[in-house]
């Protein structure tokens, strides 16, 4: 019987780099093509704000991880989960099964819409092996001294704060060393979409004409 479309197997491209490399632009670029992205940095904040996992929360650290509207403040759970590894895998093995529930049903909905591809956005894609589940990984490349800029103005963090959360993750390095692609982000929108555009075509064994514009 001929394969189905919608029925089809995804492919999955997943996405690595530093913090404040920019994963979520290179999304946005995959996007535009028409590719589903399964984005776990968004999926986590609402978990954290989720009635059960706050509940969950509120039992283990007490009162003082919410913040002044009553929710969990993620400061608040940083400070406590970056300085003790033991409550960090509490977290995450909290966190981690709503996420991968949330990354199958946007799988499920790639395959029967007929997406290019779904995009795995994770923050610790290789260091919780996401990329076993991955038929590419992008390793999204920005000089350092563009994502402490960015983090500096989205986060108030400093050289300091960037490099204690790097040093719980793989070294750079060791990133760039498992994947099999690299996206530039130092460039406009445009040159990002072009890059997505070859990755995906490449990935998919096409010559990337059968893709759609960029939207």
């Amino acid at each position: 019987m001929a394969d189905d479309a919608s029925t089809k197997r995804v492919v999955r491209i997943g996405l690595t780099g530093g913090i404040g490399a920019g994963k979520s632009a290179v999304a946005s670029a995959f996007a535009s093509l028409g590719c589903v992205v399964s984005d776990s940095d968004a999926g986590a904040r609402a978990a954290l704000r989720s009635a059960p996992v706050t509940a969950e929360l509120l039992k283990w650290w007490g009162p003082a991880i919410l913040g002044a509207d009553g929710t969990p403040d993620r400061q608040a759970i940083a400070r406590i989960v970056f300085r003790d590894p033991i409550q960090r895998e509490r977290l995450e093995g909290l966190i981690h099964p709503i996420l991968h529930r949330e990354r199958e049903e946007h799988a499920r909905l790639a395959e029967s819409i007929g997406a290019p591809a779904l995009i795995v956005d994770a923050p610790l894609l290789l260091e919780v092996g996401l990329d076993r589940e991955c038929d590419a990984v992008v390793f999204v490349d920005t000089p350092r001294e563009v994502r402490l800029a960015r983090v500096s103005a989205t986060r108030g963090w400093d050289g300091a704060e960037l490099d204690r959360r790097e040093a719980v993750q793989l070294p750079l390095d060791e990133k760039r060393r498992r994947s099999g692609y690299v996206i530039e982000n130092h460039a406009d929108r445009d040159a990002l979409i072009e890059a997505a555009r070859r990755v995906l075509a490449a990935v998919r064994g096409t010559s990337g004409g059968g893709l759609p514009p960029a939207g």
